[in-house]
């Protein structure tokens, strides 16, 4: 298959000039001649040159001011522009290559010279165009590779979550409400301007998608204690806290045995700590305060509003005002009081997620 041609646009306004110009380029290249700036941008509405040899002194509109017109359109910006003068002096040259322009040749300008430095930019431009698209190739292969991870992530996330929902079935749906009612909280920390620094290194996607996690480790937890109908013995319970560690077992082991385990570390955030206490009276590790990770003191609310509105065999669901009410008198001790107030500053807002999830 041949080549296609070039396409090469000369401006002059001295018809010698394009006339020698064009009888000497056009034996390899297509070739159109413009005796002015204003017939090049009639030309260019229907025609897009891969190069343009472009007088610069001319009457009504000079070399310069064309050339900064054709740097300024996104259309025209990338064409390689090459001046042709009579005298070439330095400020000149200086101000030419500043506005863009690749080349000056000077006139009257040698034949074979010409036919070489336009062939020079012509192969230049192609390897930078050439470049571009391999860049253009890559950045797609590393877009699609990023949503492939992605998505296999999110298919193991889930998958997990699945088997915890499987075993823990007297909390069908707890799941995805703890992941709406948290994507609630996020938001309303955002538009409060809340722990906005701390904020800014989250992929908050992932942190969605990580918090379907946060109960893993109850997949250890023995079905006659997991599924006991009704209230849990001292001794049961403490098994049942276990689920905590047994969670960040999971993962961790996870990790091990995988090169791609970044994103499980918002996961085992959630599972370690949100079952720790404001007040440090909570477990595994008995933390307080700032010590809790906002992760784990955002999901301790969120998990408590619904295992609250949640009918368990062991009690009613309870209304979203009765769990406001409990939720509220434990500010300071089980949750942290900053969050609470936003908590029911938005309160409408769980209310509901609550009935349409």
């Amino acid at each position: 298959m041949q080549e296609k041609r070039k396409l090469l646009v000369i401006v002059d306004d001295d018809i010698t000039n394009l006339v020698v110009a064009r009888n000497n380029l056009s034996k390899m290249y297509d070739v159109f001649t413009v005796p002015s700036g204003k017939k090049l941008f009639t030309l260019l509405e229907k025609v897009m040159p891969d190069l343009i040899l472009l007088d610069v002194n001319m009457p009504v509109m000079n070399g310069f001011e064309i050339l900064k017109i054709l740097k300024d359109n996104e259309q025209t910006a990338h064409i390689p522009v090459i001046f042709l003068t009579a005298k070439i002096d330095g400020n000149s040259e200086l101000e030419g290559i500043s506005l863009g322009a690749v080349d000056y040749i000077a006139k009257p300008f040698s034949p074979p010279l010409l036919i070489k430095r336009v062939e020079a930019h012509l192969i230049a431009e192609g390897q930078r165009q050439e470049l571009k698209q391999l860049n253009n190739d890559l950045l797609e292969r590393v877009v699609n590779k990023t949503r492939s991870v992605m998505e296999l992530q999110n298919a193991l996330l889930h998958t997990m979550a699945e088997l915890v929902e499987c075993r823990d079935d007297i909390t069908g749906g707890h799941i995805a409400r703890t992941q709406a009612f948290l994507r609630v909280m996020i938001r309303a920390m955002e538009e409060k301007g809340l722990h906005e620094d701390e904020m800014a290194d989250w992929d908050k996607n992932l942190v969605i998608q990580s918090a379907q996690l946060h109960d893993v480790g109850k997949i250890a937890i023995k079905d006659a204690v997991l599924l006991k109908p009704g209230k849990l013995t001292k001794e049961e319970f403490d098994q049942v806290k276990e689920h905590t560690t047994f969670g960040e077992s999971i993962i961790d082991k996870i990790k091990k045995d995988s090169s791609e385990w970044e994103f499980l570390e918002y996961a085992k955030i959630f599972v370690a700590t949100h079952h720790e206490k404001w007040d440090g009276s909570g477990y595994p590790r008995g933390l307080a305060k700032e010590f809790i990770p906002l992760l784990g003191r955002i999901m301790a609310i969120v998990d408590v509003y619904d295992a609250l509105i949640s009918e368990r065999p062991y009690k009613k669901a309870f209304t979203h005002n009765e769990a406001l009410d409990i939720i509220k008198s434990s500010s300071g001790s089980h949750f942290d009081p900053v969050l609470i107030e936003l908590f029911l500053e938005y309160e409408k807002e769980f209310e509901r997620v609550s009935k349409n999830v």
